[in-house]
């Protein structure tokens, strides 16, 4: 009997050891993980997320207004901002154009219940990477999340490349080969988020709904009409089309020379 107890008691005892060393590895490994901000005045809405995110392994901190947001930006670094532009305080707005100041690589998230094209607009030109609007899907922002933390940006200049194409995301200006690609301020708009995402096709409807005005539906061929005078712009600055058109997925970024 009594060999019995100390069996159980061993084995008992290894679990715990198990565990133990499992909450070890854990813990490194979120220390290691991405860090995340979330700037929201919602505080079901930013608890909410904060909670997701660090399921998914992320760490996660949070500020429910602007200027405590400023304080936690001046001392961390994160790699990535959830940034509402409604905020107590300062303004979402404004805290974006005062991290671009100091800070041009960390990527920042805009959730806004502002669907407006000029809302959009302003957000993305300050030096947002890109822009979901309210109310949206959990999934949504975890794969938006998971687009931009995968992505290792080495541009410190914010020049973003593609082979010989590149796009200068503060000069809103696009060249080849050190010659500027004359492009329309929509034709800019869709060349940053392609370049953005490269390596995954960018269907009508994901440019619709962050280049693009809200009223416009996805049968329109004004989207069809800018994507194809931008494919010949760059056809006709680099010799061959950089965008490829696979059906039923969208557009992806990284056409091969011919």
């Amino acid at each position: 009997m009594g060999v019995k107890i100390h069996v159980k008691i061993e084995n008992f005892m290894r679990i715990l050891y198990r565990y133990a060393i499992l909450d070890v590895i854990t813990r490194t490994q979120r220390r290691r993980g991405m860090r995340i901000l979330i700037v929201e005045d919602e505080r079901a809405l930013c608890d909410t997320l904060a909670k997701s995110l660090k399921q998914k392994g992320y760490e996660a901190d949070v500020c429910y207004d602007g200027d405590s947001a400023l304080d936690w930006l001046l001392a961390e670094k994160y790699d990535l901002i959830l940034l509402d532009l409604n905020l107590p305080g300062r303004d979402g707005m404004e805290l974006l154009k005062a991290l671009r100041e100091r800070d041009r690589e960390t990527r920042v998230l805009i959730l806004s219940a502002r669907s407006r094209i000029s809302d959009k607009v302003e957000g993305l030109d300050c030096g947002a990477n890109d822009y979901l609007v309210k109310p949206f899907h959990l999934e949504e922002l975890e794969a938006r999340v998971r687009s931009l933390t995968r992505r290792s940006f080495v541009q410190h200049d914010a020049v973003l490349r593609c082979g010989e194409l590149s796009f200068d995301t503060v000069k809103r200006t696009a060249q080849v080969r050190g010659e500027v690609v004359a492009l329309t301020r929509k034709e800019n708009g869709i060349l940053e988020y392609l370049l953005l995402n490269q390596g995954r096709p960018v269907s009508q409807e994901e440019l619709m709904e962050h280049v693009w005005d809200g009223s416009v539906n996805s049968f329109s061929n004004s989207i069809r009409v800018h994507i194809s005078s931008l494919r010949k712009k760059l056809k006709a600055a680099l010799g061959y089309d950089p965008i490829l058109n696979r059906i039923g997925e969208g557009y992806l970024m990284g056409g091969r020379e011919p």
